[in-house]
């Protein structure tokens, strides 16, 4: 049984696996969630114990209470849960709001905001001092796009992410007497696949150049204010939030 358990949602690429990675080497147990992409999870594992760690790969879509309560209970056999990561989220391709239809909001929804809530939730049953238990820290993941809308492009993801930032607040109020912090990190211009999700895989590139520092950034540097915000070195930080994003909020 490993001492301090982290769950990373959506940890098989991009930021999630950089974060499950970093974490691994500074002596957390790594938990990474994945929804589909067993492949990349599991390779995600296989670096983490070809460098002496411990992780172990959990398949959940996070807009499911069943799949969450799996993913927990899969974690409660790895050792105390010490740590959450929301950081599981998708993005649809570049659409006006006059465009998009209900199936793709209530998706994007669901998996972006019900999906942290019911994370959350799970964490907090477990780590509250109020429920018995030794405390620990949440970190959710905005995006630069929860300030400026994301006009004609994604309005829908930039609007869940702001639904993040106030939960994130919230979320750290009601539980900073029953030992847990809660933070959020927000990226900006990253240089990961969520763009060629959103169909436009050259995005990052395109828009790098007009940055206050010219280029995109890495999910490594987003993960290394994750783990920042997870430590014991921001003891005293709770219902903030860590823009990374190379100087500018981001553009739509």
């Amino acid at each position: 049984m490993h001492d301090r358990v982290l769950i990373v949602t959506g940890g098989s690429r991009g930021i999630g696996a950089a974060t499950c990675l970093l974490a691994a080497e500074r002596g957390w147990g790594v938990l990474v969630n994945y929804a589909g992409n067993v492949e990349a999870a599991e390779g995600v594992c296989a670096r983490i114990h070809a460098a002496g760690g411990t992780a172990v790969a959990v398949r959940g879509d996070v807009s499911r209470e069943e799949d969450v309560e799996h993913v927990f209970r899969a974690a409660d056999r790895l050792g105390r849960l010490a740590g959450l990561v929301n950081n599981a989220g998708i993005v649809g391709p570049g659409a006006r709001v006059e465009e998009l239809d209900a199936e793709r909001i209530g998706r994007i929804l669901a998996v972006n905001v019900t999906g942290s809530f019911l994370c959350a939730r799970a964490a907090i049953r477990r780590m509250s001092t109020r429920h018995g238990g030794a405390g620990g820290a949440i970190v959710n993941l905005s995006s630069a796009a929860a300030k400026l809308g994301a006009p004609g492009v994604y309005v829908d993801y930039a609007a869940a992410k702001g639904a993040i930032d106030t939960f994130t607040v919230g979320l750290a109020l009601e539980v900073a007497g029953e030992g847990i912090r809660v933070n959020a990190v927000r990226p900006g211009i990253i240089d990961t696949d969520i763009h060629a999700a959103g169909g436009d895989p050259g995005r990052a590139a395109r828009l790098a150049p007009s940055l206050p520092m010219p280029r995109a950034g890495t999910a490594e540097e987003v993960a290394r204010a994750i783990l920042w915000l997870l430590s014991d070195e921001a003891s005293y930080t709770t219902g903030s939030t860590i823009a990374v994003s190379g100087g500018r909020a981001a553009l739509p």
